[in-house]
């Protein structure tokens, strides 16, 4: 098996070098494709699935990981559904699927910091400063649910840490944290779905 990932940034390139070994192993191949931000990646994302509907061998899989952003999950979900059928190519969710499927259509909830959230001791063992009781305060208990960005909000306790007091340099925090994750605690409903339907994918 094969996987091509489709994420709409560099730093969840970054993340995803780290994470989808730990995920499915050392042994499946991958690689990843990362857009100049969301809209680039919708933008873009129809004819590059219809390139590889004229191609696509067996047992390639094409993740599609984009991020929330507060948009109505449901309704995002569906444009992609719909991206990837417009194209000819069967998705995980469509009924007639019957298990066979090359496409994987996945979001972040509601961006990719909240399963950074999801991994506080990861979080920690990247930047010692950061306090091991962060999960259990009120507004980080649900990494999903953190109001007002989860990215803003990952800007702010890592400055009130001592870090990055110019700005959060996205990519290196990506990198810095996703290297000491572990897969198997992570707190994010949302990473969750993802881990566990790559899993069953490469099963």
């Amino acid at each position: 098996m094969y996987i091509d990932f489709l994420v709409e940034e560099e730093s969840a390139e970054v993340a995803l070098r780290n994470l989808v070994p730990k995920i499915v192993g050392e042994d499946i191949p991958f690689n990843i494709h990362a857009y100049q931000g969301k809209l680039d990646l919708l933008e873009k994302l129809p004819r590059r699935l219809r390139g590889y509907s004229s191609w696509l061998p067996d047992d390639w899989r094409i993740v599609a990981l984009v991020d929330g952003d507060r948009q109505d999950c449901k309704e995002l979900k569906a444009e992609l559904e719909q991206i990837a059928r417009g194209a000819g190519l069967v998705t995980r969710s469509m009924p007639s699927s019957g298990g066979k499927f090359h496409v994987l259509n996945r979001l972040a909830i509601e961006e990719l910091e909240a399963w950074f959230f999801g991994d506080v001791e990861a979080l920690v063992a990247a930047y010692p400063r950061i306090p091991r009781t962060l999960q259990k305060r009120r507004g980080y208990r649900n990494p999903d649910a953190i109001g007002g960005g989860t990215w803003e909000a990952m800007e702010r306790v890592l400055q009130k840490a001592g870090y990055y007091p110019g700005g959060l340099p996205k990519i290196e925090a990506a990198r810095n944290i996703s290297v000491n994750m572990d897969p198997n605690r992570n707190m994010s409903k949302s990473f969750r779905v993802f881990r566990d339907a790559l899993r069953e994918m490469v099963a």
